[in-house]
């Protein structure tokens, strides 16, 4: 197999400049010409061995670093994008997108930040009615999409936030559990913590200085919602400097990602980075035997999974996602190759889909995008239950998976032929953006093809694809 070169231009800018090193002296730090470094940094040459020597050894810059996901990420959303109807006309070739992304990622964000806003106006105008008269009515992304974009674009890994909490972590007694922990530290601040018979998972009354936590909840869950306010009530000034820091557009967009960088401190406190990449290398990244081992659920051992990207530490690169019983995405995160679609669901031929069919049950699958990269696919079903017999259960199916050549670091790849090639099934990103003629699957056709309509013929699909 030939060894793929590596361009990182966009990646020797970032580093120079916050080096506030000029080419010429960052080329003599390198041991490199000043054309050579030029060109590098244009993605014109391949960054040579010796530049990533000198990389690591002059700046102890982490060089896995290099082949980070944001490429890959800017590429995935921009072909998105791109299969917007409202951009007529023969699509960027992939790999324009591809040189976009590479040496010119601001303007790439730029363009998504365009398209976001193109569909934020589109839906206002599809409900004008309502938008008429609102003061808010306003341009802006959606909170919820610009939250999702900053993980996103975080590579789903906050190392001052997940450095914190490890740090708690690593404070237990002996023989103390993790509730406990928190019960002990938030007694220090004065504050009581009470079980109590409601459906409500988590309450906390600032002025009688009480946390409630739901006795129907699991104790997984239970353990989760108190770190989780542990960390709005003690950590408040390092979450609040990490917003500050994303710059987000809207009050309610940092509110919103004033809670998910709770959520990340509480996952990160309930499985600490450290104890828990050394577990989950050693038990082969068995799901069941990590969620006992540190009182988590299955999804949130998933979750996690997905999170192990800390600079010099890095465990597999794993996606990870969860689908409701429609098939839309609710969490997505990729630090692998593959992308998810920014709007509406999964492929269909993914079997996620067909986890709420075996509730239970862990599925596999091998599935090649057509891209012809290959990956190892693992889901399950994940059932939430209210907590009484009138109080809806939640259902959804999480899928987690890495590429292929990494599966036999996972328990649940053992018995399987990850060589024979008709072995993976063929699976998309978008039908808008998927190049497969005859699947069949297909809602939509794709927009980069022409299509031919016989109407004395039907295969497969009422239209072939040219």
């Amino acid at each position: 197999m030939a060894v793929q070169k590596l361009y990182a231009g966009a990646k020797l800018r970032e580093l120079r400049g916050r080096l506030s090193l000029t080419q010429k002296d960052f080329a003599g730090k390198l041991g490199v010409s000043l054309p050579y470094l030029n060109q590098m940094e244009n993605n014109n040459r391949p960054v040579s061995t010796a530049v990533v020597l000198g990389l690591a050894q002059e700046f102890g810059f982490d060089v896995t670093e290099l082949q980070a996901g944001d490429e890959a990420r800017l590429v995935g959303d921009m072909r998105e994008a791109m299969a917007d109807p409202v951009l007529s006309g023969a699509a960027p070739a992939l790999a324009d997108l591809r040189l976009v992304a590479a040496n010119a990622p601001s303007i790439a964000r730029a363009f998504l930040d365009l398209h976001a806003a193109y569909r934020q106006t589109h839906e206002r105008l599809a409900s004008l009615d309502e938008a008429l008269g609102r003061e808010d009515a306003r341009l802006q992304p959606s909170p919820w999409e610009e939250v999702r974009d900053f993980f996103h674009y975080c590579d789903n890994y906050i190392d001052a936030v997940d450095r914190s909490a490890e740090r708690f972590a690593s404070q237990r007694e002996p023989d103390e559990t993790i509730a406990d922990a928190v019960i002990r530290a938030l007694s220090a601040q004065q504050i009581n913590v009470v079980y109590g018979d409601t459906n409500t998972v988590r309450h906390y009354d600032a002025p009688s200085k009480t946390l409630t936590i739901s006795r129907y909840a699991h104790p997984a869950t239970q353990s989760f919602q108190l770190l989780l306010q542990l960390a709005l009530i003690t950590q408040e000034a390092l979450l609040d400097a990490t917003l500050d820091l994303a710059r987000f557009q809207s009050p309610e967009a940092r509110s919103i990602a004033k809670v998910g960088l709770a959520n990340y401190f509480a996952g990160a406190a309930l499985m600490p980075y450290g104890a828990f990449l050394d577990a989950a290398q050693k038990e082969r990244h068995d799901l069941e035997v990590l969620a006992t081992r540190f009182g988590a659920s299955i999804e949130q051992v998933a979750h996690r999974l997905s999170t192990m990207q800390r600079p010099g530490a890095k465990g597999i690169p794993f996606f990870f996602v969860r689908v409701d019983q429609a098939g839309t995405i609710t969490k997505r995160h990729s630090a692998t190759t593959l992308q998810f679609a920014r709007y509406g669901g999964a492929c269909p031929l993914w079997n996620m889909h067909q986890a709420f069919e075996t509730p239970g049950q862990f599925l596999r699958q091998l599935a090649e995008t057509p891209d012809g990269a290959r990956y190892f696919c693992l889901a399950r079903d994940v059932s939430k239950s209210g907590g009484a017999y009138n109080v809806p259960t939640r259902r959804y199916a999480i899928g987690l998976g890495c590429e292929v050549r990494h599966a036999p670091a996972l328990v649940y790849a053992d018995h399987m032929d990850l060589g024979a090639a008709d072995a993976y099934a063929p699976i998309g990103i978008s039908c808008r953006i998927c190049e497969r003629r005859n699947c069949h699957q297909r809602s939509v056709p794709p927009l980069e093809r022409q299509l031919r309509v016989d109407p004395n013929t039907r295969g497969v699909l009422p239209y072939q694809i040219d």
